[in-house]
């Protein structure tokens, strides 16, 4: 809810009479409506002046058009400066309308920049502006003529003709007058000027375009004059009715009848006077009646139904001013904020009107119309519950007392939790209707009061998710309304209640919508009541903005006011009755953090009441309540723990000894009662690892207990049989059974201080070092993260064999080359493993890392920098070398920090060569990892990172200022600055391999920008000979390196033909790779020939068949082939079917071979690609 003079909620008059454009509304909201004034007055003279000239060009006509839409959208949110120009655009558009000599295109083509004007500004206020004399009746009538209704392309100019009727219907002279002018051709029947706008205005109420809309405000003009109501009101009425009557709303065509209709009647029976329509409105409520408008689909078409009822209910009812209703004696916010209660002033009310005539002088249709809207409030769609609330404010407002009381009575039954989420909703919104009108008299208000508390926090389950955020927003809505409409005397006994309500909505609701609205609604009672607790101070911090963010709602925002004794205990109880058995998730384990928060500002309450409860529900039957409440109870139980810690107190003075038994007992009540099966299983596996790591971290009595050896099954299970787990819950899964290891080992399976129990030691590491060759891959992900989370002590004596074991699991082997995530996580497990147990230069190396097993931790983690493997999933290899390029920092960063001897030249250079490729290949998010990997080791300092290859050139090609700001994820930003290495011959090569997969890649922007890099860079040396052989030499080493490898090979041959066509090398030509470079005589003919004939022979049929076409065209090109044997090498070469079986295409290619004295190629075993 905005924090406007008007809520969200009622907003406009009608949610669907003037839609705003969402990019247009956004835009507005983004400049906070900051505008002064028109600012675009000069360019859009010009505009509209230019019209004639691009009216033949259909591309600058259809761009003028966009650019005033453009330009007009801007005044969306303050549409009052265009005021003092309205005029004149509407004089510009008018000239080309009214002359006679305007082409039909133009004049359409201004009606639709009128109707630009007029969706910005309003059509009320537009219209204004419009010629309404007498003399513009017949012209404006005379226009329709020419109209075509079924001409989609046009229907601005319809819309827009009709609301000008519509403004010319309002001359004070009878249209009888006019006449008289009207000339009949002989032969043909006389019609009057009142019968031409009848029949324009009834043929317009049945199209299916927005010129619907502006016909129904016609007629609401039109047949409301006195002169028309007399002749023509009763027929147009029959005719609406009888339209009604034989229309369907089944079929297009009778929703798009009745919509129209609908409407008329509305604007009639809102527009007319009482004692005009009083006569037909019983009529008009039997036929709509008979419609059975609320058994239509739809909505538009119940909405209108509502609409036209409530009016025929304000029609039975006569206007006046209810004396009994409520009226608030002083507004002023300023009165209210100077804390004035002290002579709070009487409330005043009005009596200009008796109630003495009682009931008597309320019709029996009344009952049926407020039942209709009672109706209305149940829809399921909001517009209609929305109008039907207004209704019943409006039908109170003319109501005797007693009667007027029933009605309120009627909505607070839609209160029951029998009833929808929808009618909980429209009960809401009218009883803000019936509060902001002075319709809900303070006596009803105990009554009220506890309904709204209630759907302030409504929420029902719907299967996956759940229904009831509108509710809480309308709620919150309710007291907005509240706070304005009452004395703060009147609200007095329920501000405790209402505040504690609200701001329990601010911090803890779901939807940021519904934080929002009861934060505005707060905001609006401290500002008007002036006696919400603290009000400012809370105001200050849970704003419009700051509770956008649920976390830092539940985890800042409410540890904030919990501050507040107001509120604390309420925020609890909330916390544990609605929050901790949510259906969501991520709400459960929010509320536990927010739980363990809370508990520091009220411990003793915690412990006492809130602890044992949290215990009960550890049993509960539902999955969602144990889970929550498991997850609590971990978080408070280390809370009070932390708490006792800091006070000096045992903790036995928060957690008694019942208290510590129930949390020892969870988890064997549990596994009694097999609730670690199945997909409930998960959640409760996770919430109990949670519970282990907490109970552990806080020291909790339990050393030597039995309950230590059920935890170590849970945890072993878990990674066992991580497998057996849904996917999209495995990685929390596995996270929490780690970080519950790594507390358990540390706290419980320690003899003393930094010693391990031999048994469990012994157990532990070799249960999860045999895991370690499981089959399945999530088991061998589990253990090895679990190898990495032991404590130093528990690896004293093992740290060989277990990274012995790690490093087997990153080698690929045929039967485990998927398993890209468990080489991944293996590599995590080394990075941590070396963070934990430290670094000694001379240190055993079954305890530390030391110069005997440092070479072999960088071997392995380099190697899995060339992991390129692929599946379904992609390149799942990617995985794997970010985990390197992480660990292979954090290594080299501790080495540097303690023992930067360790770090060998030659491994430096290998691992600054391998980032450099990294950084540059063709994936975003790996390419800008591995940058910063580079970066930081490159500018690392106390002390630097030794033996950095060409260390000068690459502070000078890479400052540190500079590149802070550079987004390496952007290719336009990434590329350029690594090609520079390009230049550096230690570099060279790594670059360039990966740069020549970014240049032969498929996406657009990446072969864009890595192709102008190293474009660049051979401009630059160009005229360096040296430098053009070095680079020729690099590129032919990475061919042949990596000859019979496909993710290489095949961009490499794409990029060499890109350098070669666009002249990188000027000895080159500018045919494709190889075939250019036959034409050079030798050796370099006969490699060519010989890398054609290998590609004749490709696993790819396309690649063969290409290669054969660029062979056909190089022999036509080329003095190459002996005259004597040409006929039969083009022979072969166009005759032979390359796209067919391999044993076929090799016989053939092996003829060519003998043919052109080629050696034929040998088939060799294709080695495993990493």
């Amino acid at each position: 809810m905005a924090l406007s003079e008007e809520p969200a909620a009622g907003a406009a008059e009608d949610p669907a009479e003037d839609p705003v454009e969402d990019a247009a509304e956004d835009a507005a909201l983004a400049c906070g409506a900051a505008l002064e004034s028109f600012g675009e007055s000069a360019e859009t003279r010009e505009l509209l002046g230019r019209l004639p000239v691009v009216l033949a060009d259909r591309s600058a006509r259809e761009g003028a058009l966009e650019r005033f839409r453009v330009i007009m959208d801007k005044y969306q949110e303050q549409p009052h400066l265009l005021d003092p120009h309205l005029e004149w655009m509407l004089n510009l558009l008018l000239e080309f309308v009214q002359n006679k000599a305007s082409p039909a295109d133009l004049v359409h083509l201004a009606f639709k920049f009128l109707y630009i004007i007029s969706k910005v500004r309003g059509y009320k206020t537009f219209l204004r502006l419009f010629p309404h004399e007498v003399a513009d009746v017949h012209p404006v009538l005379d226009m329709f003529t020419n109209q075509n209704p079924k001409d989609h392309e046009t229907w601005e100019t319809r819309y827009m003709l009709l609301l000008w009727l519509s403004v010319t219907c309002l001359i004070p002279f009878d249209f009888s007058r006019l006449d008289g002018n009207l000339l009949s051709q002989p032969g043909q029947e006389r019609v009057s000027t009142m019968d031409r706008i009848l029949q324009v205005a009834e043929s317009y109420l049945v199209v299916s375009d927005k010129a619907r809309d502006a016909a129904a405000v016609l007629v609401s003009k039109f047949v409301t004059r006195p002169d028309v109501k007399q002749k023509k009101m009763a027929s147009f009425l029959d005719w609406s009715l009888c339209t009604l009557a034989r229309s369907s709303f089944q079929t297009i065509e009778g929703v798009i009848a009745m919509d129209g209709t609908l409407q008329a009647l509305a604007q009639i029976f809102k527009h007319g006077k009482r004692e005009d329509c009083l006569p037909y409105a019983a009529t008009v409520l039997q036929c709509l009646d008979s419609c059975r408008l609320p058994d239509s689909n739809q909505t538009l078409l119940r909405k209108l139904g509502v609409k036209l009822v409530q009016r025929l209910g304000l029609t039975f009812l006569k206007p006046r001013v209810a004396g009994w209703r409520y009226q608030r004696g002083c507004r002023s916010l300023a009165e209210s904020l100077q804390h004035s209660i002290q002579n709070p002033k009487e409330p005043m009310t009005q009596a200009e009107t008796p109630d003495s005539d009682g009931e008597d002088d309320v019709p029996a249709e009344v009952e049926s119309v407020i039942e209709q809207l009672l109706v209305g409030l149940k829809d399921k769609d909001t517009i209609v519950r929305w109008s039907a609330a207004k209704g019943i404010g409006r039908m109170a407002g003319r109501l005797p007392k007693e009667l007027a009381d029933d009605v309120t009575g009627s909505v607070l039954d839609c209160f029951s939790f029998q009833e929808t989420d929808s009618a909980w909703h429209g009960g809401c919104l009218a009883l803000a209707e019936l509060g902001r009108r002075g319709l809900l008299l303070p006596s009803r208000l105990s009554d009220v009061v506890p309904v709204i508390l209630k759907a302030l926090t409504y929420e029902e389950k719907r299967g996956a998710c759940s229904v009831g955020s509108n509710v809480r927003d309308a709620a919150c809505y309710v007291c907005w309304a509240f706070a304005r409409a009452y004395e703060p005397q009147e609200l007095k006994p329920f501000v405790a209640a209402i505040s504690s309500a609200l701001v329990i909505a601010t911090v803890f609701d779901r939807d940021v919508n519904c934080r929002r609205a009861a934060s505005a609604a707060f905001q609006e009672n401290v500002g008007r009541q002036g006696t919400f607790p603290h009000g400012i101070d809370i105001l200050t911090t849970a704003d419009y903005f700051a509770v956008g963010n649920r976390s830092n709602c539940f985890l800042v925002i409410s540890m904030f006011i919990a501050g507040f004794p107001e509120y604390t205990q309420p925020m609890i109880e909330h916390l544990v009755t609605m929050k901790i058995n949510h259906w969501d998730g991520t709400i459960r384990e929010l509320s536990a953090k927010a739980l363990r928060n809370l508990a520091q500002r009220a411990p003793e309450h915690t412990a006492c009441e809130v602890f044992p409860r949290l215990l009960s529900m550890t049993q509960s039957p539902d999955l969602h309540t144990r889970h929550g409440a498991v997850l609590a109870c971990a978080e408070v139980a280390r809370s009070l723990r932390t708490l006792a810690a800091q006070q000096g107190r045992p903790v036995s003075d928060f957690l008694d000894e019942k208290a510590m038994h129930g949390l020892k007992q969870i988890h064997q009540q549990l596994y009694d009662r097999q609730l670690y099966r199945g997909l409930g299983g998960e959640l409760m596996r996770q919430a109990v690892c949670i519970l282990i790591e907490n109970l552990a971290l806080s020291k909790m009595p339990f050393r030597g207990d039995a309950v230590i050896d059920g935890w170590q099954w849970l945890i072993n299970d878990t990674l066992r049989n991580l497998h057996l787990i849904s996917s999209h819950s495995r990685q929390h899964i596995k996270e929490a059974a780690v970080s519950a290891l790594a507390a358990l080992c540390s706290e419980y399976h320690a003899r003393e201080p930094g010693e391990a129990e031999a048994a469990a030691q012994e157990e532990l590491v070799k249960l999860y070092l045999a895991e370690l060759q499981s089959p399945e891959e999530m088991t061998r992900c589990g253990c090895a993260l679990a190898l990495g989370a032991l404590p130093a002590f528990f690896l004293k004596g093992r740290l060989r064999q277990v990274l012995t074991g790690l490093r087997a699991v990153t080698h690929i082997s045929s039967k485990d080359v998927s398993f890209a995530e468990a080489r991944r996580d293996a590599l995590k497990a080394i990075s941590r493993i070396c963070q934990t147990v430290g670094v000694r230069a001379e240190g055993p190396p079954d305890e530390a890392l030391c110069r005997e097993n440092v070479s072999q931790i960088y071997c392995t983690l380099l190697d899995c920098l060339k992991d390129y493997t692929t599946d379904s999933r992609g390149d799942v290899g990617a995985w794997v070398r970010e985990a390197a390029m992480t660990s292979l920092m954090d290594l080299t960063l501790l080495l540097g920090r303690n023992q930067p001897e360790l770090i060998e030249a030659p491994l430096c250079q290998r691992l600054m060569c391998c980032l450099a490729q990294q950084a540059s290949e063709k994936i975003d998010r790996f390419r800008a990892h591995a940058a910063r990997v580079f970066l930081a080791l490159l500018h690392a300092d106390s002390p630097a990172i030794p033996h950095v290859p060409a260390r000068p050139e690459l502070e000078r090609l890479f400052p540190r200022a500079a590149v802070a700001s550079v987004n390496w994820g952007a290719p336009s930003q990434a590329f350029p600055c690594m090609a520079r290495l390009l230049g550096l011959p230690a570099y060279r090569y790594h670059v360039l391999l990966g740069l020549a997969v970014s240049v032969g890649g498929l996406t657009e922007s990446t072969v864009r920008y890595s192709t102008q890099g190293l474009f660049e860079h051979m401009k630059e040396i160009q005229n360096d000979p040296a430098a053009l052989e070095d680079f020729g030499g690099t590129l032919l080493q990475v061919f042949e390196d990596n000859l019979l490898n496909d993710r290489v090979s095949v961009p490499l041959l794409k990029t060499l033909d890109q350098m070669l066509a666009n002249g990188c090398f000027d000895v080159f030509t500018t045919q494709e790779e190889f075939c250019g470079l036959v034409q050079f005589p030798g050796d370099v003919r006969k490699k060519a020939l010989l890398q054609l004939f290998l590609l004749l022979c490709h696993p790819f049929p396309v690649i063969r068949k290409h290669t054969a076409s660029q062979v056909y065209e190089m022999v036509l090109t080329y003095d190459v082939v002996p005259a004597a044997v040409l006929d039969e090498v083009m022979a072969v070469l166009s005759s032979t079917a390359w796209d067919a079986e391999l044993p076929v295409v090799r016989t053939q290619r092996n003829h060519l071979c003998d043919l052109l004295g080629v050696p034929r190629p040998q088939l060799v075993p294709k080695p495993a690609i990493r």
